[in-house]
C-alpha cells in the first residue's frame, strides 16, 4: 500500500470512550502485525476538553487491562475526512453529527458505529439500509456505547468490555482490506479479501 489505512474514533469530548477505543484497537493491530499498515487516532465532536488528558477512570481501566495509553484530547474537523479511511462513531448521536459534517456522500459513508462491528447486533442483518429506508440509521437498534462519564467505575469497565468485543470485528474488517499483509501473517485464510472495511460484518450462517 502506498499510504497507511487511517482510522479515527470519535466520541463527545475525547476523554472517555474514544481514547479507550483508540488504545484497545492499537493493541489489536500490534498483536495482529498490522500496526505498520494502519494509523489510529481519536477525537471529540466538541472542543471542551481539547488539550486535556483522558479521564482518570479511562486511564485506570486501560492500565488494569494491560493497554498502553498516551493521549491528548482534540476536536474532530470536517477537513480530516480527506485523509481518513474510516471514522468510527461511539454512539448514534456522534454518527449523525459526523455524517452531517461530511463534505460529500462518499465521506459520510466512511462513518460507522463501533458496535456495528460486534456480534449479535441489529446491524448483523446486513450492511445497508433495508428496502424503503432512507438511511442505515434505521438499522442501528441499540448499538450505542454508553457514556460512562457520569457513572461509577463499573461503567468504565463495562465500556471497555464492549469496546474489546467490537474491536475484534473491526479488526477482521480492516484485515480484509489489507490482503497482502493478511496473507503474510497467516490471518487471512478463509476470508474474502474484497470485503469492504467500511461496512459492518454480516451475520454468519449457523
Amino acid at each position: 500500500m502506498s499510504a497507511p489505512f487511517r482510522i479515527c474514533f470519535v466520541c463527545t469530548g475525547n476523554i472517555c470512550r474514544s481514547p479507550m477505543a483508540e488504545s484497545v484497537f492499537r493493541a489489536r493491530l500490534a498483536e495482529d502485525g498490522l500496526d505498520g499498515l494502519v494509523e489510529v487516532g481519536s477525537a471529540g465532536t466538541g472542543g471542551w476538553h481539547e488539550g486535556d488528558g483522558a479521564d482518570p477512570r479511562t486511564v485506570a481501566v486501560l492500565r488494569a487491562g494491560g493497554y498502553e495509553h498516551v493521549h491528548t484530547a482534540r476536536q474532530f474537523h470536517a477537513s480530516w475526512f480527506d485523509h481518513l479511511d474510516l471514522v468510527i462513531a461511539l454512539d448514534s448521536g456522534h454518527l449523525r453529527e459526523l455524517r452531517g459534517l461530511a463534505p460529500s456522500a462518499e465521506d459520510a459513508a466512511k462513518v460507522h458505529l463501533l458496535r456495528s462491528y460486534g456480534t449479535g447486533t441489529a446491524a448483523d442483518a446486513g450492511p445497508g439500509p433495508a428496502p424503503g429506508r432512507t438511511s442505515d440509521l434505521d438499522l442501528i437498534g441499540d448499538l450505542d456505547l454508553p457514556d460512562p462519564y457520569y457513572g461509577d467505575f463499573a461503567g468504565f469497565e463495562e465500556c471497555l468490555e464492549m469496546v474489546e468485543e467490537a474491536s475484534d470485528g473491526l479488526l477482521a474488517a480492516v484485515r480484509a482490506a489489507l490482503p497482502a499483509q493478511g496473507a503474510a501473517t497467516g490471518h487471512d485464510a478463509g476470508r474474502d479479501a474484497s470485503q469492504d472495511p467500511h461496512q459492518p460484518r454480516e451475520k454468519e450462517s449457523a
